[in-house]
């Protein structure tokens, strides 16, 4: 190798042209590690943020503009659409934590063959999507048990979203993409501008042309079809080893089965926790249309509460990562900590404020007293213990970046699917009390909590232990 090629070996990735590319201000294997992370951890919050904001667009203009039955049918498929854009967002994050351990070693022809393999996969992904989402819906949302004055604009929401599902997953991935090479500002701008957009539009087609439930859904897919192309529109431009050739979107078959063996089980966790909060919505709907209104209108507040939870998530699955990939033991361990006290910290803060405004709140998306009081009573029960969560979801990523996603799947899938549907099939026939429904939350947050702070005490931070569980996944 001669004295160019050493250097840029030292500097950053060499591809196989032997093109340098320099590593730039975004790694998170040097520097401070408060600073590194924060940096890249608040333009992920402010993502979330302008993302939760267009998904409560729809609520809070279909409920001020329509009606709570309109509301309600918003509401009852939120939970709906998790289900099934779940698993793809999940098998996004194994892409990803594969691209960041690349990004680490500075392997640029395997951050090549990932990212588009990862396209490929979207590609498909998005396009079973579609069919199933839109031809599904009916016997799904009736499986919900939901009520027939709010079906039909049930189905109707459904299907426009699902229409525009390629966009949806196509856009996790290339987020997904950015994102694990340490750029979380290029998504944060996408998502303002789709976030605008969406407004803009929902103001447009719902309160001024007065198209009813589905514009809703349709101006939600133009924003997220506006996100998919800057994003796609970022690859395209860089010259770094991310960069996407359309031609060279295939899969390869070996980086396949390590993206799935990284993301098929957070994906299968995604879905199946989804599935139980679908059998969770079931539960409130049977307490009817005003309760399905109240919950509806509380969930798009308690979305803005999860932003700490999800952003310091992801950062620290994607710092852990990088710098096991590049050695820096010593630095995973300081990231670990630091986000394990911050974002229960975040979520707790979060949390008080909505238990102090939960009324206020919830009357932002429908006035009507008994929508009120059904979502105050939902975020009066649940808010003051969102630091739970918030542990259990930050230990989920620093073992997901560790190349052990079953530990989280198995934890999750066991406390928050089976634990909590059984405790609802249980305890809501006896007592008849939507509150039981509520407590669901809480009681699976506390006992996975428990669980996984016992296994992030016998989890060994050893450098030959943490490099062996990139070992695991073929990294």
């Amino acid at each position: 190798m001669n004295r160019k090629r050493r250097k840029q070996k030292e500097d950053g990735c060499v591809n196989k042209d032997g093109e340098g590319v320099q590593r730039d201000a975004n790694s998170l294997t040097t520097g401070s590690v408060p600073r590194k992370m924060l940096l890249f951890a608040v333009p992920i919050f402010f993502s979330n943020l302008f993302q939760q904001l267009y998904n409560a667009a729809d609520s809070l203009i279909v409920g001020n503009f329509i009606g709570p039955d309109a509301l309600a049918a918003v509401g009852s498929s939120s939970s709906l659409i998790l289900l099934t854009v779940g698993f793809i967002n999940g098998v996004s994050l194994g892409a990803g934590v594969l691209v960041a351990r690349m990004y680490g070693a500075r392997d640029a022809e395997g951050m090549a063959r990932t990212v588009h393999t990862t396209i490929a996969l979207g590609l498909v992904a998005g396009s079973v999507l579609t069919v199933a989402g839109v031809a599904l819906s009916p016997q799904i949302l009736a499986w919900m048990g939901t009520p027939a004055r709010v079906m039909a604009n049930s189905v109707l929401y459904f299907r426009v979203y699902f229409l525009g599902s390629l966009a949806v997953v196509l856009y996790n991935m290339a987020a997904g993409i950015l994102q694990s090479v340490g750029d979380s500002r290029s998504p944060m701008v996408y998502l303002i501008a789709a976030s605008l957009t969406n407004v803009a539009l929902d103001l447009l087609f719902v309160a001024v042309l007065g198209m009813g439930v589905g514009s809703a859904a349709l101006a939600t897919i133009i924003s997220q079809a506006l996100s998919a192309f800057l994003a796609f529109r970022k690859l395209m431009k860089t010259r770094a080893p991310w960069h996407l050739r359309w031609r060279s979107v295939r899969f390869h078959w070996a980086t396949l089965r390590k993206v799935v063996v990284l993301g098929v089980p957070s994906g299968v966790q995604n879905s199946v926790i989804s599935l139980a909060n679908v059998i969770v919505q079931s539960k409130i709907n049977s307490f009817g249309a005003d309760a399905m209104a109240g919950c509806g209108a509380y969930a798009k507040v308690e979305g803005f509460a999860f932003l700490p939870v999800t952003c310091f998530a992801l950062a620290l699955a994607t710092f852990v990562s990088q710098n096991i990939g590049a050695g820096q033991y010593g630095r995973v361990r300081q990231g670990m900590k630091f986000g394990l006290v911050c974002s229960p910290l975040l979520a707790e803060g979060i949390g008080a404020a909505i238990f102090a405004l939960a009324p206020a709140l919830v009357s932002a998306f429908n006035r009507q007293p008994q929508v009120v009081a059904f979502g105050a009573d939902y975020a009066r029960t649940v808010s003051l213990f969102y630091c739970l969560m918030a542990f259990c979801h930050c230990c989920a990523g620093i073992l997901r970046g560790m190349g052990r996603p079953i530990v989280p799947m198995t934890i999750m899938l066991s406390v928050w699917c089976v634990l909590r549907i059984a405790y609802l099939t249980v305890c809501v026939p006896i007592f008849r009390d939507i509150r039981v429904v509520y407590w669901g939350y809480p009681i699976t947050w506390a006992i996975a909590a428990v669980l996984f702070a016992l296994c992030l005490r016998r989890l060994p931070l050893s450098g030959p232990a943490a490099a062996r569980a990139g070992h695991h996944t073929g990294a």
